[in-house]
């Protein structure tokens, strides 16, 4: 079966393209988080998840800590992250930085390092 998800069921902010959805619920094994960070030096914490998160960048430019390399990302790039490997990034601007962010797996699993 086909599932159609609004908007609003995965949205934090509304009217914006900025949230997190587990899909499990809907038989796929697979989340997605839609990041939108405004801010310059916005971004998560090192974090590492056992399983493979896969960055598409939308727009702006992002620092990437993954593992002991720095890799600056920008726009229609798309880094993948390989399990329980140390990762963050920071918004470089100018301007707001947006991603979609798929991990492979149906829920989030997250160890936060800092």
């Amino acid at each position: 079966m086909a599932h159609i998800i609004d908007r609003e069921t995965w949205t934090r902010t509304p009217g914006r393209w900025q949230g997190e959805l587990q899909l499990s619920a809907y038989g796929s094994n697979s989340c997605l988080i839609f990041n939108y960070q405004p801010e310059i030096g916005g971004g998560p914490r090192l974090h590492t998840h056992p399983y493979c998160e896969i960055f598409i960048i939308r727009q702006g430019t992002g620092l990437f800590t993954i593992g002991d390399k720095q890799i600056e990302a920008t726009a229609g790039q798309i880094l993948i992250v390989p399990p329980n490997t140390p990762h963050k990034f920071t918004n470089l601007g100018p301007g707001p930085f947006e991603s979609t962010d798929i991990h492979e797996s149906g829920s989030f699993i997250t160890e936060w390092l800092e």
